[in-house]
């Protein structure tokens, strides 16, 4: 097209009239306008035209994508396997993971590791013996007959009654016991 102000490329070339930070449609002639308002058009055709071409490729790709076996949730995954392997070989990440292995396989880190161990049978066997005799006492006093009037509670017996009755002896020994072969075994 021979119009003038278009030189036929995507971008128009403005008369020397035009100001760079533009100007006021009173200072155009009606012969500018009319360019401009062509330029105008033509460049929101192609606009339009370039958006369905992008939207076109965006489609195609897509379905290539999917024949591949490649979805969306697969280039994430994908996008995040390649961050964290960078990670790993950062280095930062290598200087910490030494410094972490060298901690971890210290003297002091080793022995606290086996006290642990150590501390956590010695209790789980006593809480084990603990739960064996109170089921076994439980079932002791189960078995004893019921007095022939039921009795009512009331709360006349003392704490200094209670601790010389058979049943709280065998109970405070029973615990001394566990108590015992607990401190035993962590020495």
């Amino acid at each position: 097209m021979s119009r003038p102000g278009f030189s036929g490329t995507s971008s128009p070339s403005f008369s020397s009239s035009v100001p760079e930070n533009g100007c006021h449609a009173a200072e155009l002639s009606d012969e500018e306008r009319d360019n401009l308002r062509f330029d105008l058009a033509k460049m929101e055709e192609e606009i339009q035209t370039l958006r369905q071409v992008l939207l076109t490729k965006e489609k195609s790709a897509a379905d290539i994508r999917r024949r591949l076996g490649m979805g969306p949730l697969s280039s994430i995954k994908e996008n995040l396997s390649k961050g964290w392997q960078e990670v790993q070989t950062s280095s930062p990440y290598l200087t910490a993971s030494a410094v972490l292995d060298d901690i971890s396989n210290s003297n002091v880190c080793v022995r606290t590791k086996e006290g642990l161990a150590h501390a956590s049978h010695v209790t789980s066997s006593a809480l084990t013996n603990v739960g064996v005799v109170i089921t076994r006492r439980l079932a002791e006093l189960r078995a004893l007959p019921l007095p022939s009037p039921p009795r009512t509670l009331n709360h006349t017996m003392s704490v200094p009654s209670m601790r010389h009755s058979s049943t709280f002896r065998s109970f405070e020994e029973m615990v001394g016991s566990v108590k015992v072969s607990g401190l035993m075994a962590v020495m």
